[in-house]
Order: C-alpha cells, then sequence, then structure tokens
C-alpha cells in the first residue's frame, strides 16, 4: 500500500536523526565501551538485538495494519492508515529540519509499556559478554522514541508484517552507524549530520514524501 519510497525515506530518519539516538542510547553504548575486550562485537550484538526489536514491532504494525483491512468497509480504514503514514512522514521530515519537539507527543504514549520492560535490563548490567549485550539490546529497542514511534506508523501503512518488518529494518539500519561508532568516530560523524546543508536537504526529502503522499490522499477524496 505503501511507496517503496518510505524505505528509503526511514533510514534517512535514522541516520539524520543519529544525534537523537545517541542521546536515548548513548549511556548504554558508552557503557559497552568499558572493560570489554571484544569491544566491537559487543557493540555489533547490541545493535543486533535493537534492530531485531525494531523489526519484529514492524512486523507486528504491519500485521496489524494489513488486519484491519480484512474489515468491512475497508476502503476508508486504508485511506486512514495511508493518511496517518504520510502525516508521521511529514513529522519526522520536521524533525530533521530542526522542529524538534514535532515528536515529542508520541513519546509519552510509551512510558507505560517501557515502565514494565527497563527493569528486565538491569539482569544484563554490567553487560561484559555477548551474551548480555545481545538481550540488552533486544529490550533496549523498545524505549520509547519518537523517531521510532514515527516510523512504527508508517510501517502501519505497509501491508503485510513482511514488509512492515523491512521498513523498520531499513530505519535501524539508518541508525546503526551513528550507534556502532559512538565513542569513536562520533564527533566526526556528528559533524557531518549536523550541518545545515545535509540536515535540510535530508529534512526537506523525507517532508516531500510526506507532503506527496497527502497529496494522493487529497486526489483520492477528490478534493484536488
Amino acid at each position: 500500500m505503501f511507496s517503496d519510497s518510505a524505505f528509503l525515506a526511514l533510514f534517512l530518519v535514522g541516520l539524520l536523526g543519529g544525534t537523537h539516538c545517541v542521546g536515548m542510547c548513548g549511556g548504554i553504548v558508552g557503557a559497552l565501551s568499558l572493560g570489554a575486550p571484544a569491544r566491537w562485537s559487543m557493540h555489533l550484538a547490541y545493535n543486533a538485538g535493537r534492530i531485531i526489536s525494531y523489526a519484529t514491532a514492524g512486523a507486528i504494525a504491519g500485521a496489524l495494519g494489513a488486519a484491519s483491512l480484512l474489515l468491512d468497509g475497508q476502503a476508508p480504514v486504508r485511506l486512514i492508515l495511508y493518511l496517518l503514514a504520510n502525516l508521521m512522514l511529514v513529522a519526522l521530515g520536521l524533525y530533521l529540519l530542526g522542529v524538534s519537539r514535532a515528536l515529542a507527543f508520541s513519546e509519552r504514549a510509551g512510558q507505560k509499556l517501557w515502565r514494565h520492560i527497563q527493569p528486565l535490563t538491569r539482569r544484563f548490567l554490567p553487560a561484559r559478554t555477548l551474551a548480555q549485550a545481545f538481550p540488552l539490546g533486544l529490550l533496549w529497542g523498545w524505549l520509547p522514541c519518537g523517531l521510532v514511534y514515527g516510523a512504527l506508523a508508517t510501517a502501519l501503512s505497509a501491508g503485510s508484517a513482511e514488509r512492515g518488518a523491512l521498513m523498520m529494518l531499513s530505519f535501524g539500519l539508518g541508525t546503526l552507524p551513528n550507534l556502532l561508532l559512538a565513542g569513536i568516530l562520533l564527533a566526526r560523524l556528528n559533524e557531518f549530520v549536523r550541518l545545515p546543508a545535509v540536515r535540510i536537504f535530508s529534512g526537506a526529502l523525507v517532508l516531500g514524501f510526506g507532503l506527496y503522499g497527502l497529496l494522493g490522499v487529497m486526489r483520492l477524496l477528490g478534493w484536488v
């Protein structure tokens, strides 16, 4: 149901939203570098777990979206999902352009779930082995995050669990460079993603995807 441009859009959101990602997960990522001789493998294990959780959430969102289309009068449901997905792309684009509060409302919605998950993370801290880093990443992937929720709202319109998972996989891979290189090459990478031209181009591109989708909704409604 959703165009393939969403994959690129979500990858860019993950990549250019790196400062936000490091702010949310930077403490855990930094802790993985302390006293761990196999540093790269620890980071890879943690991030693999985190991205798997994103893909799992995307599969759930995609399946829920697909199931809703089985209801009577699916055309309005399809339209609502498509509208929601493109509104969230607009919000994600505005975030990349510097409107930092564009997604704040969504993070409050996930606090209740995180209160149940967060205590489980203590079992794996401090993470000194791969067997601790991987499940820590699985759990940390459910941390309330406006970027993640915006991407998930887009995955609702994927049309299937598989496409929903792939959409969130694209987003997760976009976040990987910032978190994998945190504390190593992060300063240089942050300099790049903070360049006004880079953020304006990427934000405008994601915003354009969302606005183009909203134009499609208006055409379906006969407004244009």
